[in-house]
């Protein structure tokens, strides 16, 4: 049975070579790996294969830590952002609510400064009246009846 199974085995590895060959060459062929390996630094890394490698480890190592970063760097961001957006809202609220009670705080002082004012012109209109008015006032009234000056005259003559 361990003789069977070399030659399928065999067989495996060699049409895995093959793959493995092509794909090579492929990557080779492509345009920008060509461009790449004609810079000086695809030249130098040629030369120096373990400089390549290294090079070849730190980026495949390097992929975690940097991903995790940029993944921490978009949750903040985005935490930064609904923050702000709550922040936004607190001052928007509590201004609004600072203004609503600043002016309800008006609306009652303008309130008070109208009623004082109808009040005053009411009582200043009403003692005008009373005092200089010629024409005979009600017997209503709580305002002493003034006198016509026909009626002082008439108390002259007599």
């Amino acid at each position: 049975m361990a003789k069977e199974e070399n030659p399928s085995t065999s067989r495996e590895f060699q049409d895995l070579q093959r793959k493995l060959s092509l794909l090579i060459e492929s990557i080779q062929n492509n345009s920008k790996v060509v461009a790449f390996m004609k810079s000086p630094v695809g030249q130098y890394l040629d030369r120096h294969p373990f400089a390549a490698f290294t090079l070849l480890v730190f980026i495949a190592l390097s992929a975690v830590p940097v991903g995790f970063f940029l993944f921490l760097v978009v949750l903040t961001s985005l935490a930064a952002f609904v923050g702000v957006i709550l922040l936004e809202g607190l001052v928007i609220s509590v201004g609004g609510l600072s203004l609503l009670c600043v002016l309800c705080g008006l609306g009652f002082v303008s309130l008070i400064i109208s009623a004082t004012i109808i009040a005053s012109h009411v009582v200043v209109s009403s003692l005008i009246n009373c005092g200089l008015s010629s024409r005979p006032q009600n017997p209503n009234s709580n305002c002493q009846q003034a006198r016509k000056p026909a009626d002082s005259e008439r108390l002259y003559q007599e």
